[in-house]
């Protein structure tokens, strides 16, 4: 009941009060934290995994699994929306992959794919290089190659600030899940803030 409850809270268009999207934030910047006390080889293979709430080996997983791992501690599965979203809106989503049809075993765990989803469920905010627009509990997505290639990254901006005075983000580049004074080291391809958002119908 939890689970169902903090999805729908969060994403079948309920309105969320300022202090508790502040709360959220804090919640979800605490839990991405937590992620870098995990000792994670980064690992993105294939792997079959149970629906829903599933996921990969604990001590296995890529950037994506950052974010999604840090969400599930506040009880909202990723997998299980992504895959509820690409099968009622398939054709909306990347086709990079070449992919006929929904996959829940790696379809959270691709960067476009979680990019697309927040868009679609209004969560996307305007890309700014002023750090004092990035909360505690954003999420912000990266091409790592900019404009020599295409290649997604994405991570959990915390309440920790940097050395630069930029907020810090805990991000899985390769080495496992790091908190990092990172935010504005590539190409920003999006930024997204789950607290607060009135997830309705799509338009």
């Amino acid at each position: 009941m939890k689970v169902f409850w903090g999805m729908i809270a969060l994403f079948c268009g309920l309105h969320t009060p300022a202090a508790a999207q502040n709360d959220f934030g804090a919640r979800l910047s605490d839990a991405a934290i937590e992620r870098t006390s995990a000792n994670v080889v980064y690992d993105s293979a294939y792997v079959r995994m149970s629906y829903p709430m599933g996921d990969v080996a604990p001590d296995r997983g890529v950037c994506a699994d950052v974010v999604v791992r840090a969400l599930r501690a506040l009880d909202i599965d990723l997998q299980q929306l992504v895959h509820e979203d690409m099968t009622a809106a398939f054709s909306a989503y990347p086709t990079h992959w070449g992919l006929a049809r929904p996959d829940t075993n790696i379809d959270h765990r691709r960067v476009p794919n979680l990019e697309t989803f927040l868009t679609r469920k209004g969560a996307r905010l305007e890309i700014s290089d002023n750090p004092s627009n990035y909360r505690p509990g954003d999420i912000v997505a990266w091409n790592l190659r900019g404009n020599a290639g295409w290649l997604p990254h994405i991570g959990v901006v915390t309440d920790r600030i940097g050395p630069t005075g930029r907020p810090m983000v805990v991000h899985n580049i390769g080495a496992g899940p790091k908190l990092e004074d990172v935010l504005f080291d590539w190409p920003m391809t999006g930024h997204y803030r789950v607290s607060g958002v009135t997830f309705g119908d799509d338009t």
